[in-house]
């Protein structure tokens, strides 16, 4: 009997949003959950893995609270991209905000992306878009 291939905790280039088209893309999907200082937009990009893109103005601190930021949220989402959802984009735009620790981060982020699957199943569902539409279901 096979034991079935081990979780990969990566960060690749694949599953990395990046470009104008591919944020606004996003964006004109209009479906934004927020929470706290993070607001999530989200998208069905009908892959088999979750994308991620970061959004981190100039009024949320110095290039050094900017970076920190975007690493926090990179590692949330590197170690808990198993546990959500396949088949988004999201994009992740910060607010200005007290620095966090990487428990609130992946509290924040995991309420956010749950409400937007949610949101997501029901825009297909009146929409009336089959299984075939819906993304993967993930772990939530």
């Amino acid at each position: 009997m096979t034991t079935p291939p081990a979780k990969r905790f990566t960060f690749t280039r694949a599953m990395r949003l990046s470009g104008d088209r591919a944020f606004a893309a996003v964006f004109d999907a209009r479906m934004k959950k927020t929470s706290g200082p993070l607001s999530v937009h989200a998208r069905i990009n009908g892959l088999a893995h979750m994308r991620l893109g970061l959004s981190v103005s100039r009024r949320v601190g110095t290039a050094v609270a900017r970076n920190r930021v975007k690493r926090m949220l990179r590692e949330v989402f590197r170690l808990n991209q198993h546990d959500w959802p396949r088949g988004y984009d999201i994009v992740v735009v910060v607010r200005p905000h007290e620095a966090a620790t990487l428990a609130e981060y992946q509290k924040l982020l995991f309420a956010a992306v749950r409400s937007l699957h949610l949101e997501w199943e029901r825009r297909l569902r009146r929409e009336g878009g089959g299984e075939t539409a819906s993304p993967d279901a993930g772990m939530l």
